[in-house]
């Protein structure tokens, strides 16, 4: 039996993860996984990669090719979501401007420097012309930390993604200024250099296990009120991000690196460019018979 340690953020996208686990698909397989959540986001899994205390990580596409070209020990193994993120971009529920483009540098609640909710506020930052120099970050870890802030008015704006925030829009507590997607895939799968390198079957039959599951997942019977239900969602909302989610069993792209490349430099993100080879390692694909 061979243990991987893999994390990623309690939301819907993951539910396929843990439907395998508890059907023993990778138990059957030969393959400890052991999953841990990590609410506080891609910015924390970048550190638990660097540190070993995770193998692999289902992380945002932005946040591990940053962290990737300032030296993460890490290759993406796979494209995980292949739709773009849908960001929301939320204000306290009582403040008087209605359009972001009112504000004029504000403060941004972000989980971690690095984080999807951080990069992203860049990209924000670049539509409204704010210069990138001197946006303001409140570190806030998690939602219920992104709550409290922009609740005291310590900060004026948190990016995080639109369906898991509904419920605080609808209660009153966040009001959505407006969404903005990523002009790349959502979610890669990420594994460090060491257990690419001690790992390499495992990682593969993996991959073969969690692409079976993610192909039938829109399928299941019910599906859309299970995931309200675990999640604490409406149907609708629910159904809604199942329209528009596209999971993926591919390789990160060169054509999508170049668009990373094109945002990053164009917003201050980075001064360099990152090729793919730099990126990315293509584990041997299992054949279904094995």
């Amino acid at each position: 039996m061979t243990t991987i340690n893999i994390g990623g953020v309690p939301e819907h996208f993951n539910l396929p993860w843990h439907l395998a686990i508890e059907d023993s698909a990778f138990a059957k397989a030969g393959i400890n996984l052991s999953w841990q959540d990590v609410p506080e986001g891609t910015g924390r899994m970048c550190n638990l990669l660097r540190e070993s205390e995770l193998d692999v990580a289902c992380i945002l596409t932005d946040g591990i090719v940053k962290d990737i070209m300032a030296g993460n020990p890490a290759k993406i193994i796979q494209v995980y979501v292949d739709s773009p993120l849908l960001w929301g971009v939320h204000a306290p529920a009582d403040l008087i401007e209605e359009d972001t483009a009112q504000f004029d540098n504000p403060t941004f609640a972000i989980s971690r420097y690095g984080s999807g909710s951080h990069l992203m506020s860049f990209l924000l930052a670049a539509r409204h012309k704010w210069n990138p120099e001197k946006l303001r970050f409140k570190l806030v870890n998690t939602i219920d930390g992104a709550v409290t802030a922009l609740t005291n008015h310590e900060a004026q704006l948190f990016l995080w993604e639109r369906y898991m925030t509904q419920p605080l829009v609808d209660n009153g507590t966040f009001k959505r200024m407006q969404t903005v997607a990523t002009p790349w895939p959502s979610f890669v799968i990420a594994a460090t250099d060491k257990c690419i390198a001690d790992k390499q079957d495992a990682l593969a039959k993996m991959l073969s296990i969690i692409n079976n599951y993610t192909a039938d997942f829109k399928e299941i019977p019910s599906i859309d009120r299970t995931i309200a239900s675990h999640y604490d969602l409406q149907v609708g909302d629910v159904q809604q991000w199942l329209l528009r989610t596209e999971f993926s069993d591919k390789q990160l792209q060169e054509k999508t690196v170049n668009i990373i490349n094109e945002q990053f430099l164009k917003v201050g993100i980075s001064d360099k460019k990152v090729a793919l080879k730099d990126l990315v390692f293509d584990l041997p694909k299992i054949d279904e018979e094995e």
